[in-house]
């Protein structure tokens, strides 16, 4: 169920206040866990939404992943300007990441999945690069129309992603954070 690709001449969408209003940062963090000595992961960052706060949670790295050469570059120049240093930047699709084994100990992939070609493969990449035991948080905009997100027929159910996963033996655990967007955390095994 692949979704057209994000528009980078519309970054400025993901960094808005409606946005900010829309996803509470403080919950995802806690929702992840982030501890200082977490070593992270964001596939499919754009322009750093999630990873300028990761970076700023933990002493380590952040990989910043993404497929858009021009998403990275905004997000290096974000965190150029609030000194943030620990975050290292891949192009890279989730298909076939640029990234060793075990390399992370927890990671998002926020509001990505229904741009993903071949999500089966997403996740082998996702669990490879995944340290056992560690986390996978997933955001994704619920099957409803909202003012924000994707056309409705891109959209993923948190129901049915939650069937893929377990069809995929990853047991996740679901959390509604408003009608538009959900969460789903996985431990990694």
């Amino acid at each position: 169920m692949a979704g057209h690709r994000f528009n980078p001449e519309k970054a400025d969408k993901l960094l808005s206040p409606k946005r900010r209003e829309l996803i509470d940062l403080d919950k995802v963090i806690s929702l992840l866990g982030i501890q200082a000595s977490d070593k992270l992961a964001d596939f499919g960052a754009g322009n750093g939404f999630f990873s300028i706060p990761f970076a700023q949670q933990t002493n380590d790295t952040v990989y910043a992943i993404d497929i858009e050469p021009k998403m990275l570059d905004l997000l290096r120049k974000r965190a150029e300007q609030e000194e943030v240093r620990n975050i290292h930047y891949i192009e890279s699709n989730l298909e076939n990441i640029k990234l060793p084994d075990n390399t992370i100990n927890k990671a998002i992939v926020a509001f990505v999945m229904h741009e993903i070609p071949n999500m089966e493969k997403a996740l082998k990449e996702f669990k490879r690069t995944i340290q056992p035991n560690g986390r996978l948080l997933i955001l994704d905009w619920e099957a409803v129309e909202s003012e924000m997100g994707p056309p409705l027929h891109e959209r993923i159910s948190s129901a049915d992603m939650q069937s893929f996963l377990l069809e995929n033996d990853l047991h996740a655990k679901v959390t509604i954070l408003n009608e538009a967007v959900y969460a789903i955390e996985i431990e990694m095994t």
